[in-house]
């Protein structure tokens, strides 16, 4: 299969915030060229780009995944949607023999769930020590097994065919999400996806010190003569430019999703689509840290997204040296990333089989725009990238 990959770059301001907290509740940071920049972490924007898919419905929910540590109970609803005589308790336990054959990881009741479930409480579900992620094809397909072997399910387990199955379900058909971000399973690494991409940590191209919001609330029920807060306290924030970077390697994503959803449709149409839905889940989706306090909606202002068979590139040491201005960062930002780009591209990019597309907002960005091919809109450049992804992978190797 040819080697394909997409680099995905932005540029994205965004106003007091706190994204994406450490342990003490402040901004998450970095020291990046000898000076403190904010950051966003890789997982709290992939954790945006995949809750994104499902809630701007960019893919099917078939498409997709659940990761969770109540597998067993995910499993179970559909096991009771086949066999709707079993009862819940009955449908659990075939779901927790089930999980455990397809992929080694014994299920057990939490302490917690088991203490609440002695004083009274609802009977206790069976959890994984670790979230667990499948997709819908794949709980589909473990829900049909379980109703197949639901007289004697341990029995049925044991057969090496069965158990066999059991396993490929679990190992076959992954979701676009899973092929998009991988899966690991302490218990058995051959459960294991190789993550078709790599998101880099988002970090402000310029210098960012954290600053502290006092803020008081008023007890409604005060009267006049009752002065003072009912709570007081601090927010910890920051504003910053950031430059974000994504690598998606094509063919390890066509490897991972395998076949298709649909016999009606070309081979390389699940590709597409999921390339499609990535590159318009990461530029607008938005880790929401903190947002109902400061309503940090903001999209990026400058895109640019390459197309190649060489290697990654990230462009993120354009800004090793921080931006420094008298005034807003953009501009800089994007004249220093334009130079970069054009300076590595030059050394080590290959013209002849890379294609390069730009999308920006205002004059500020207007350097870039020397980059590639100009992007009006989103929808544009997203189905531009697909239509080059699918004639890539048609390419005898």
């Amino acid at each position: 299969m040819n080697r394909i990959f997409l680099d995905v770059h932005a540029l994205q301001t965004v106003p007091p915030s706190n994204l994406n907290r450490d342990d003490t509740g402040a901004p998450k940071s970095a020291v990046y060229g000898g000076v403190p920049r904010a950051r966003v972490s890789s997982q709290a924007w992939k954790r945006a780009t995949r809750t994104y898919f499902s809630q701007e419905h960019l893919l099917d929910p078939g498409e997709l995944g659940v990761r969770t540590k109540k597998v067993a109970e995910v499993l179970a609803i559909r096991i009771t949607r086949l066999a709707p005589e079993l009862e819940a308790a009955e449908a659990l336990q075939l779901a927790a023999e089930v999980i455990q054959a397809a992929t080694g990881s014994k299920m057990e009741v939490p302490k917690r769930k088991a203490d609440a479930a002695k004083d009274g409480g609802p009977e206790a579900a069976p959890e994984s020590k670790y979230l667990m992620f499948l997709s819908a094809r794949q709980l589909d397909g473990l829900a049909a097994l379980a109703v197949e072997g639901a007289s004697d399910i341990k029995t049925y387990l044991k057969d090496k065919d069965h158990k066999a199955r059991a396993k490929e379900i679990a190992d076959t058909r992954h979701s676009v999400d899973i092929a998009l971000f991988g899966r690991m399973v302490a218990d058995s690494a051959d459960f294991n996806v190789d993550a078709a991409v790599q998101v880099a940590h988002a970090i402000s191209v310029h210098r960012v010190e954290p600053e502290s919001d006092y803020y008081t609330a008023v007890d409604d029920k005060n009267t006049d003569a009752e002065s003072g807060a009912g709570m007081i306290g601090t927010i910890d924030f920051n504003s910053a430019t950031l430059y974000r970077y994504a690598a998606l390697s094509v063919h390890q994503l066509a490897k991972n999703l395998g076949e298709g959803l649909r016999e009606d449709e070309p081979r390389t149409a699940p590709v597409r689509r999921a390339v499609e839905a990535f590159v318009q889940s990461f530029l607008e989706s938005l880790p929401t840290g903190k947002i109902n306090t400061f309503g940090h909606h903001t999209l990026p202002d400058a895109v640019i997204v390459k197309l190649r068979t060489t290697r990654p590139i990230s462009y993120v040491a354009a800004f090793e040296e921080p931006v420094t201005t008298q005034g807003g960062h953009l501009r800089e930002a994007a004249t220093r990333l334009t130079q970069y780009a054009a300076d590595v591209e030059g050394a080590y990019g290959d013209e002849k089989s890379t294609l390069t597309w730009v999308l920006r907002v205002g004059s500020h960005t207007e350097p870039l725009a020397a980059l590639g091919t100009p992007a009006q809109r989103l929808s544009g450049l997203v189905e531009a990238v697909g239509q080059a992804v699918a004639e890539r992978l048609d390419k005898p190797a």
